[in-house]
């Protein structure tokens, strides 16, 4: 605990004063941007292999979830590069190793194992559901520590049909049910909804589980499901699903997909007529950029991060938005702070143990510090510290999120 105190006030001390962290990126395309690369890596002097602790960043960087995984990465980095400056961890440096899958689960199996023949020691990532579910596959069973800070679906961390939790899983974010139920609750006690309607991506992990639990909690709570759409991936036009929903009338709309979709939605929805508040779940971070202002005012999303809401959320964006700018400073930057801030408290338990990094002592040594430096982790989205339940599932509040004036800002906690 002593130690744990200490670095984070050196860190603190060092929230303004970044320096570049030793990280390697995404292999270059082409010969010449490899000697670019090459030139700068050397210029750097990075440390040795010995001095350092190599800790895999994963996620789509590019494409139409980079919104997500910039986030992460950005974050992520941002508390290694505090570390880094504070002294390491136990005077080594943390190397980031980082992948961009760009939202493909095949790219991102194919970058986790070149991640372990390059040597790191945990991963934080994948960022989407569907890809982090395909990598844990690949990492249950070296027991390859990873912290996701943005895969909600339950399966991440735990397989129904086997019973089987996954031990080397654990995540900053909140679950599917737990959104989806928070937000059916939040329908019927605090907007007095009776009818809802429910519009999905037919197949996607993410969207399917949010709706499920959504609908499990309506049922409940005496909410009528007055309508269910679906769409496939990759569609632009929501007119038909939205006009069967218009004739329905419900006093809401459940539309837990991505931002992209979601702007789509909401931007289509008004302008056939349909005027129902919509919901929606994490997956909402950012919609503001992809509908207008008078569109969106009004709806509502399930969130883990209150902007602007303490000194430590406050000191945390203003560094944020110094490295990288403020245009992925959303809910995913902080939780993928967090998720830096468990493992380097994890990694700080595990050199204790004298194991070697990346040896499978060394591995096992950082699950068990998740568990028991968790709790002592007061993160940006969680100030009462990382506790994890049986399925490795961070215990926390949700924050509701809506959309006024065209901006994103933080309704309450519930």
């Amino acid at each position: 605990m002593k130690k744990l105190l200490c670095m984070a006030m050196v860190i603190m001390m060092a929230f303004a004063v970044l320096t570049g962290c030793t990280a390697k990126t995404e292999p270059a395309a082409t010969a010449a941007d490899a000697a670019t690369a090459a030139d700068a890596t050397a210029a750097e002097e990075p440390a040795t292999a010995a001095e350092t602790i190599k800790v895999g960043i994963l996620g789509p960087h590019t494409g139409d979830y980079a919104v997500y995984g910039l986030a992460v990465k950005n974050g992520a980095q941002l508390y290694i590069d505090q570390v880094n400056a504070a002294g390491g961890v136990n005077g080594k440096q943390i190397e980031t190793i980082v992948y961009d899958n760009k939202g493909d689960s095949t790219e991102a199996i194919t970058a986790f194992t070149r991640m372990v023949d390059e040597g790191i020691t945990a991963l934080i990532g994948d960022v989407l559901t569907g890809n982090t579910i395909a990598v844990v596959g690949e990492a249950y069973p070296i027991n390859m520590p990873m912290i996701t800070a943005s895969a909600t679906a339950a399966a991440v961390t735990y397989d129904a049909d086997s019973d089987t939790v996954f031990t080397n899983v654990f995540r900053t974010c909140f679950i599917d049910p737990f959104q989806g139920e928070k937000m059916a609750q939040y329908a019927a006690e605090k907007l007095g909804a009776t009818t809802a309607a429910i519009i999905t991506q037919t197949g996607n992990d993410y969207s399917v589980g949010l709706a499920d639990a959504f609908k499990a909690k309506c049922a409940e709570l005496g909410i009528t499901i007055v309508a269910e759409e679906g769409y496939s991936e990759g569609d632009v036009d929501f007119k038909s699903q939205l006009t069967n929903i218009l004739a329905a009338a419900p006093d809401v709309v459940f539309c837990p997909n991505y931002y992209q979709d979601d702007g789509m939605i909401v931007t289509q929805a008004r302008e056939i007529g349909l005027t129902s508040t919509f919901l929606g779940g994490d997956g909402w971070a950012g919609v503001a950029a992809y509908a207008s202002a008078e569109d969106l005012e009004g709806s509502f999303y399930c969130s883990a991060y209150a902007p602007g809401s303490t000194d430590a959320v406050k000191a945390f964006e203003a560094a944020y938005t110094a490295a990288y700018g403020a245009d992925t400073l959303n809910m995913f930057a902080a939780t993928g702070y967090d998720a830096a801030m468990v493992l380097i408290a994890a990694l700080a338990k595990a050199e204790e143990s004298g194991a070697a990094p990346a040896s499978d002592e060394y591995k096992q040594a950082i699950l068990d510090g998740i568990k028991s430096e968790g709790p002592s982790v007061k993160g940006i989205t969680s100030e009462a510290g990382y506790t994890f339940d049986e399925y490795n599932n961070p215990i926390k509040s949700a924050v509701i999120m809506t959309v006024t004036g065209g901006a994103e800002v933080f309704k309450e906690t519930y």
